[in-house]
């Protein structure tokens, strides 16, 4: 299972067609920089795509001793032999999902508001993906509404004993407040797609990381 460490910094894929140049290489290049989880989001290539890019995405993040996350496809997730799936309010249940992927493979649910709470409350979920804490409608049209730092620790609070990743227009001049607000780990998708250099903006995210007082190695 993923351990609660590893989602200090968790880079979320941006569109393929987003990244300025390879986008496996892009992803390598942030986890040079101190990235330490990778959730493989892509809404916008067909299955064999996907399949394919996750194999050399498994491929690199093995080598790297990095977990991968699929966004919301079990089958991906089991194809690729990932460490965990990630789901949405409007994906299939955890319950559904857990029977689906067995029990060793990690299950992340979002939370969008304070009502969402009581979907991960006795359910199988493993962590969970607070926000947007920050306008994130430039990387997903059809994203909540920001909660801000105060909805995202009113939340974060109610959900204490589950590893917490907080996502949604996160930057680096924001991140410091975030991990305050008691996020385990930031996931961060524009500020590294779009980054002149994955590689600095990710070494920047590990150093807030490691100032935070949160860094437990």
């Amino acid at each position: 299972m993923i351990t609660r460490e590893a989602y200090a910094v968790y880079l979320v894929t941006d569109e393929p067609s987003r990244y300025a140049g390879d986008f496996v290489e892009s992803v390598d290049a942030a986890i040079a920089g101190g990235v330490t989880l990778v959730q493989y989001r892509d809404t916008e290539s067909d299955d064999r795509t996907m399949y394919t890019r996750a194999l050399r995405l498994r491929g690199m993040l093995r080598e790297r001793g990095i977990p991968l996350i699929i966004n919301n496809s079990p089958a991906l997730a089991l194809a690729v032999v990932a460490e965990g799936v990630h789901v949405g309010q409007s994906d299939l249940p955890a319950a559904v999902v857990r029977r689906i992927v067995g029990p060793k493979v990690s299950i992340g649910l979002s939370v969008t508001c304070l009502a969402d709470v009581a979907t991960v409350c006795g359910a199988d979920v493993d962590h969970v993906g607070i926000g947007p804490v920050y306008d994130a409608t430039k990387t997903k049209h059809d994203a909540a509404p920001e909660m801000g730092l105060e909805g995202f620790s009113e939340i974060r609070q109610a959900l204490a004993p589950y590893p917490a990743v907080a996502i949604g227009g996160i930057t680096l001049s924001r991140a410091a407040a975030v991990y305050a607000a008691g996020a385990d780990g930031l996931a961060i998708v524009s500020a590294f797609s779009q980054a002149e250099s994955p590689m600095e903006a990710a070494r920047g995210f590990r150093k807030c990381f490691e100032e935070s007082g949160f860094c437990k190695t």
